[in-house]
Formats: structure tokens, sequence, C-alpha cells
């Protein structure tokens, strides 16, 4: 069900990481429990982030949520397309990326879940 190929937090996010780079986003799971997502609010691509900072807010019908850091690092880029059309998230949660950061923590990506252990979680 959660793709062997990214990585999960306990707090809903996926990441794909690849040379240094990490691109995040929110789970299956969350976009199910938040229901109709209408409105993303994400950060300036040069924000420096710790691991667990807020990084965004997702708004739906139901609540709003915090988007949380899973590793530290600097934002390289933010998926401008998704704050335009933010329902995406909801069709396509696994593809659906929000922040792409500079990974400056690497030990931190120890830490982070793999599909099975995500899935266990979510059960």
């Amino acid at each position: 069900m959660y793709p062997a190929d990214l990585k999960y937090t306990k707090d809903h996010e996926w990441v794909r990481l690849g040379n240094g780079d990490a691109r995040v986003g929110i789970t299956d799971y969350a976009q199910k429990q938040l229901g109709d997502v209408v409105y993303l609010e994400l950060p300036e691509v040069g924000r420096k982030l710790k691991k667990g900072d807020v990084f965004g807010t997702i708004e739906s019908v139901k609540a709003v949520s915090e988007l949380y850091a899973p590793v530290s690092g600097e934002v390289t880029d933010v998926n401008r397309a998704l704050s335009e059309k933010p329902e995406a998230v909801n069709s396509a949660p696994h593809e659906s990326w929000m922040i792409a950061l500079k990974v400056s923590g690497s030990d931190e990506v120890d830490t982070l879940l793999d599909a099975a252990q995500y899935s266990d979680l979510t059960k």
C-alpha cells in the first residue's frame, strides 16, 4: 500500500531521498484523515528547517494541520502547482511532493520509517 521507495515519519509525511536531497509530501493515510484538501501553505525557498519544525499548513474541509520537516535542511524548491491545485494531494498523495530539501542532517535519515514500519503504525 505504501511505496517501498519512500521513507515515512510518525507525523504521516513521506520522504523521497536522492543525492543529498529530499522531496516531502503527506501519506495516503494522512490525506484520508484530512478529507478534501482545499488549501496549502508552503515555505519560501531558502528557509532552513530543523527536523520537526513546522514548514507549512494543510487545510481540508475537516481541519487545518501543520506539516513537519522529516529531516533538517534548506528548502530548495516548493511545488507551486500543488499550492494552486491542493486537491491533487487527495488523488495522488505519494506523487504530490510539497517541498524539496537539501538535507543537512544525514544521520536523521536513519530515524525514518520504511514502508512496512509505517504500515504497522497506521493499522
